[in-house]
């Protein structure tokens, strides 16, 4: 998903200029279904956060305290849609900035009659920055971000020493940061990200990898790539004090 920031730089001139923040993702065209579309219309003034210029108050938005989980790029939302509808008690805050995916997800939004689930339609490094409150979120998962292949396009991967120290900043005290790839070099990369990043402990018995987790549903994708041997590697973070 994201990772989009304007930064204001000094120049020799004394001049303000704005320098843009890599982007991890692509905005892809798609073409919306009439299930999509319709949840886009009937879902996006019920469900359907702005960016704030301020902490947004979560308890408010959802009328009650909760255990609070956010997932970034939730691509066409089944997962996280599962996830909503398995653990009522719980409330989940979804960023995603492909539209078929968005309206995907609002349109099992409503079919199901959910309400404790919210979209943010926009880069998720601007609603970490601008709508999460420090110390909030109980989790924040992150599962199969584009790995960027090639070397040249590394840069463009979420998961760097800037985002771990975001995501840290928005945990609660052992809140979880909980990512997975099916790319095995990418699991390594976001490892090596993560060892060396502040404040966190691998949850991991051998220090790489744990097992799949029984609260991450699987996707037709991974079933597919199960069938195929294609590999999942699930990885945990806890924050520490």
């Amino acid at each position: 998903m994201t990772e989009s920031n304007d930064t204001p730089i000094q120049t020799e001139e004394g001049d303000e200029r704005q320098h843009r923040r890599i982007k991890s993702f692509v905005m892809r065209a798609g073409r919306m279904t009439e299930g999509q579309q319709k949840g886009l219309d009937q879902g996006t003034p019920l469900f359907v956060l702005p960016l704030a210029d301020a902490p947004v108050d979560y308890d408010q938005v959802f009328g009650r305290s909760a255990p609070r989980s956010l997932e970034i790029g939730f691509g066409m939302g089944h997962s996280l849609l599962e996830m909503a509808a398995a653990s009522p008690e719980q409330d989940f805050i979804g960023v995603e900035v492909h539209r078929p995916g968005v309206g995907a997800l609002l349109n099992g939004v409503l079919t199901q009659g959910l309400t404790n689930l919210r979209v943010y339609d926009c880069d998720a490094i601007e609603v970490l920055n601008r709508c999460i409150a420090d110390n909030s979120l109980d989790r924040l998962m992150l599962f199969f971000p584009d790995p960027w292949h090639k070397s040249r396009h590394h840069k463009r991967r979420i998961v760097q020493a800037s985002f771990a120290e975001l995501v840290r900043s928005k945990l609660k005290v052992g809140g979880i940061l909980h990512m997975a790839t099916d790319w095995e070099p990418y699991a390594e990369y976001m490892l090596e990200v993560m060892n060396v990043a502040p404040g966190y402990r691998n949850l991991a018995e051998d220090g790489k990898c744990v097992p799949r987790p029984a609260e991450r549903p699987i996707t037709k994708f991974e079933r597919r790539g199960e069938r195929l041997g294609h590999g999942v590697w699930d990885l945990k973070f806890e924050k520490q004090p």
